[in-house]
């Protein structure tokens, strides 16, 4: 799949598309739904899709809100668009100058001049144009005019109307259950597995590959869940991935104050993984931190923990 940051990375050559627009953060149902509709008309017009997203989010620079906790990196984003059968993915820096264009003018300037599209598939409550002005029947209007077709697609499944909103606030409490349902897959970080204290091999039994997650990623409540811990990028022959229970906090019991996830790859002790980039996937919430009283007290808990992982994840 091709990749472009900006518009001036879009050859000059590019020929007619079906584009689809949004942040497209952690590509949920709903997003799913929006590129299942934009394939179906690639497929009839024999064009390729392309996905135009933005960086950073556009709220933090028209509403000047803090970025919202990121749930697919852009690498990630780009391998799952991929997935869903995008052929092109255009990052567009967004700024200032281009929240101040009018609804016509981005039209005109980035999907007509740039990408030249022949259809334009968005979500039904896609705003555009300065102060949002645009909606789905300006996109319309306006594709009359520029002679490209244009329809909004509902963000609905199964599980109701799915938002990136939604699927955040769900990790953030910890329901990674309803998360799932909504992105039609387990919720996942990626990062470094780096040193910690060593206590979960040397003192508790229980060795964990502690992952150093980049700023800024939606890392579900504290607490303890059963998943998968996996290599972020499989090799050829080697394991790729292991059924684990997986830990979030601050490790209350040794009073220490940073957070950290760390997950234990059940009945597994013999794994080097220091200074390789890993997945974590959150399928359940087994409990919330606890501050327990003492070592062994904690060590039992951490037992019970790792029986019931291995029930929830049975046939996974």
């Amino acid at each position: 799949m091709r990749r472009w940051r900006g518009l001036e990375e879009i050859p000059d050559d590019w020929g007619p598309s079906v584009v689809t627009i949004g942040v497209f953060d952690g590509v949920h149902r709903g997003h799913q739904s929006i590129l299942s509709r934009a394939v179906e008309q690639a497929r009839k017009l024999e064009l390729p899709v392309v996905v135009l997203t933005f960086d950073p989010h556009p709220d933090s620079v028209v509403r000047g809100l803090p970025r919202p906790a990121v749930l697919t990196p852009f690498d990630r984003k780009a391998r799952l668009l991929e997935r869903y059968e995008a052929g092109a993915v255009c990052v567009l820096p967004f700024t200032r100058e281009l929240s101040g264009l009018s609804a016509e003018e981005f039209v005109q300037r980035v999907l007509v001049d740039r990408l030249r599209a022949a259809a334009v598939v968005v979500g039904e409550d896609f705003r555009f144009g300065h102060k949002a002005s645009g909606d789905i029947g300006v996109l319309q209007t306006l594709g009359e005019k520029y002679d490209f077709a244009a329809e909004g697609v509902r963000l609905v499944s199964d599980t109701g109307v799915i938002t990136s909103t939604l699927i955040r606030r769900c990790i953030e409490e910890g329901n990674v259950e309803r998360a799932r349902a909504g992105l039609g897959r387990p919720h996942r970080v990626d990062g470094v597995v780096v040193h910690g204290a060593a206590r979960g091999r040397e003192l508790l039994g229980f060795p964990t590959a502690n992952l150093d997650c980049p700023a800024g990623t939606a890392i579900p409540a504290d607490g303890v869940y059963a998943g998968r811990l996996l290599r972020a990028e499989p090799r050829g022959g080697a394991e790729s991935s292991w059924l684990a229970a997986i830990s979030v906090g601050t490790n209350p019991t040794f009073e220490e104050g940073a957070r950290s996830v760390e997950a234990y790859a059940l009945d597994r002790d013999d794994l080097e993984l220091y200074g390789e980039a890993m997945g974590v996937e959150f399928l359940n919430r087994i409990r919330p931190m606890l501050r327990f009283d003492g070592v062994e007290e904690l060590i039992e808990a951490m037992r019970n923990d790792v029986v019931r992982a291995r029930e929830l994840l049975a046939g996974s």
